[in-house]
């Protein structure tokens, strides 16, 4: 009872269209975040705001990102060989994991310098604050219409190349607007209401959902890590195709993992014990490619093919829970 094993042909690996709309996607991050990083720096020390200085290191912090997203999707696009046999795919879900970090040391670095300021107002030590320059309020305001855009645009390449690491980076950019219309909300309250004590109290909270959003994306990345799926519903999906081929029946250890966002498949089905070994290979292949019609993204199935009677009910889903 050998497996048929047929892998997926050019067209359901890695593609070189997902890997082109990866590596494009991470270069316009880099070049638009450094110029976002540089023009809030030095507009922060022209117009006197330290909130806006501090909205420019952050973007600066993006630029580590992307470079990340740059080297990974350079990584990817290796062929597989004799050390990694199943290619370089999951470097983006290590990838995310140090995304989800540096996410997680700027929402904590901002975290340390509102709860500072706003010890220092307590205790009555917080020294008094001039007014910005208007160009403070100009420059953010900027920064938050050209983040909108960076955000959409890297959500749009993310569902497009089904992509963990672009997904994390959008959602980081998102964290990014929040932060800076906390900034510009605060500038307001310096120049209308006289309460820059409110700058920190926002920046707070915005550090808070900073945080959160990373430990979000630390989590999302153990799934390939794990040999997990994001979608429980691709088990249902490979029964249905399963159930539409003629002679074959009851898959079971059926098993399924993601590779850089594409699915890798094994399972068992059983045949007529009576048919030829090229009759049941036949079926094996109508099987893999009922699969392939039912499911995107496919990396590689493996079926093995059983005579009727052979498994026990309780392997449905991965091994024998009694196995050893």
């Amino acid at each position: 009872m050998n497996p048929s094993h047929s892998p997926a042909n050019s067209n359901t690996r890695e593609s070189p269209s997902r890997e082109i709309i990866l590596l494009r996607a991470s270069w316009i991050s880099t070049i638009g975040n450094a110029a976002l990083s540089a023009a809030k720096i030095a507009a922060g020390y022209l117009a006197g705001s330290i909130a806006v200085i501090g909205d420019g290191i952050d973007s600066a912090t993006d630029i580590a990102i992307s470079l990340v997203m740059v080297f990974t999707a350079s990584l990817i696009r290796r062929p597989p060989d004799k050390k990694h046999v199943y290619g370089y795919g999951k470097a983006e879900s290590v990838a995310t994991k140090v995304l989800s970090l540096l996410i997680f040391y700027a929402g904590a670095r901002v975290l340390l310098a509102s709860g500072s300021d706003i010890l220092d107002a307590i205790r009555g030590e917080s020294a008094d604050r001039e007014i910005p320059l208007p160009l403070a309020i100009h420059v953010t305001f900027f920064s938050i219409v050209a983040k909108l855009a960076l955000t959409a645009y890297q959500a749009r390449q993310a569902r497009r190349a089904n992509s963990i690491l672009l997904r994390a980076n959008a959602r980081n950019m998102l964290n990014d607007v929040y932060l800076s219309s906390c900034v510009l909300f605060g500038l307001f309250c310096t120049f209308a209401l006289d309460l820059p004590l409110l700058d920190s109290v926002t920046g707070l909270l915005v550090s808070l959902f900073i945080i959160r959003g990373s430990l979000h994306i630390f989590k999302e990345s153990n799934v390939e890590l794990m040999d997990g799926v994001s979608d429980e519903t691709v088990y249902a999906r490979i029964f249905e195709a399963v159930e539409r081929v003629p002679g074959a029946r009851n898959p079971h250890r059926t098993r399924s993992r993601q590779i850089g966002g594409m699915y890798m498949i094994d399972l068992d089905i059983e045949v007529d014990g009576d048919l030829s070994l090229r009759e049941a290979h036949a079926i094996a292949d109508a099987v893999e490619r009922s699969i392939k019609e039912a499911i995107e993204n496919v990396y590689d199935i493996v079926v093995h093919v059983e005579p009727c009677g052979h498994c026990s009910r309780d392997e449905k889903y991965g091994v024998d829970r009694f196995s050893t």
